[in-house]
């Protein structure tokens, strides 16, 4: 019988990763890599003294509180955390960790990735030769706008979006504005030549472009919604590499499909993976499949922060990343 902390790590992990957790802990990984049901990670809760989810794990307070909880740290691969209910954690004595900031560069680098795609048309251009139905050069086929002096307003004002605004501004010469519901520090404003406008519909009226960085969760659910889309000026993109739940899905498909902003590139949707049929058919969208931290670099870096606060907690101190 093992005397070391048996650890759930609920889907496939980088290899160096998952083998450092196999040496220190007793630890049953998921080569399958699929979603685990309900029930399973319900069973986990009473079965382990620790689970490591990712945001596929919905870790509502029926599974938290359930009868013989033996788990005593949930440690999170990823930033985001609105899967998991932190009042039910706390409630059944339960750590709940993270993995924060190791993620900046390649979201910020995707955000930039989806504004460069929408802007210039990529996506179209793609499918198009992708489908033989490119004919050949001419002045005006697939016609998009430059960024060079252009505005981004940010929604947020945390690491990704201050990580987003330094690669406009010094990488294209944008100008940036942004809303949060905190203001910044003064010295991230400065250095970012950042400009805060305390209201989110002024905002986005003077935008050619705006990026979300705000986390999921009841809070901010839609705040992005058919109102946000009507002061957007017609030419606008919307870039999202936050969570899906933040936009109002719907009203979003409607503004694509009129034509009432420009564009919009999406990397998170509501209710992923599934992604509706019109939003799929809107040619003016960039879709690119949740990748905003899919690097080699990135991934593995947030596994061995995941690893640090496993350790930490089973060394009896407390987790750098505690919630």
């Amino acid at each position: 019988m093992s005397d070391k902390a048996r650890v759930l790590v609920t889907r496939k992990w980088p290899e160096r990763v998952e083998a450092l957790i196999a040496e220190r802990y007793d630890a049953t990984f998921n080569p399958d890599d699929m979603p685990l049901t309900e029930a399973a990670l319900a069973a986990a809760m009473r079965d382990y003294d620790a689970i490591c989810p990712t945001i596929t794990d919905k870790l509502h307070a029926g599974i938290l509180g359930g009868e013989g909880r033996r788990v005593k740290i949930i440690a999170n691969y990823g930033a985001g955390v609105d899967h998991i209910d932190l009042a039910a954690a706390r409630a059944a004595n339960v750590i709940a960790t993270n993995t924060p900031g190791v993620l900046t560069d390649a979201t910020a680098d995707l955000a930039v990735t989806l504004m460069l795609m929408t802007s210039r048309r990529a996506g179209e251009g793609e499918r198009e030769l992708r489908a033989g139905k490119w004919t050949g050069w001419r002045p005006t086929h697939l016609l998009g706008t430059s960024l060079r002096g252009k505005t981004l307003g940010l929604v947020g004002f945390g690491r990704i979006a201050q990580a987003m605004a330094e690669r406009a501004r010094f990488g294209f010469g944008m100008d940036i504005v942004y809303y949060s519901r905190r203001r910044g520090a003064p010295d991230d404003e400065q250095r970012l030549g950042a400009r805060y406008i305390p209201s989110l519909s002024p905002m986005v009226a003077q935008c050619d472009f705006v990026s979300l960085h705000i986390p999921g969760g009841a809070e901010t659910r839609n705040i992005i919604d058919a109102q946000i889309f009507a002061q957007m000026p017609p030419h606008a993109i919307l870039v999202n590499t936050a969570r899906g739940d933040v936009v109002d899905q719907d009203a979003l498909i409607d503004a694509l499909e009129t034509r009432r902003i420009g564009g919009a590139g999406l990397d998170v949707f509501a209710g992923e993976p599934h992604v509706p049929q019109r939003l799929r058919d809107a040619p003016n969208a960039v879709l690119l499949p949740h990748l905003g931290s899919a690097t080699r670099e990135a991934r593995e870096a947030m596994g061995l922060r995941a690893l640090a606060n496993l350790d930490d907690w089973n060394e009896g101190r407390v987790p750098r990343d505690r919630l």
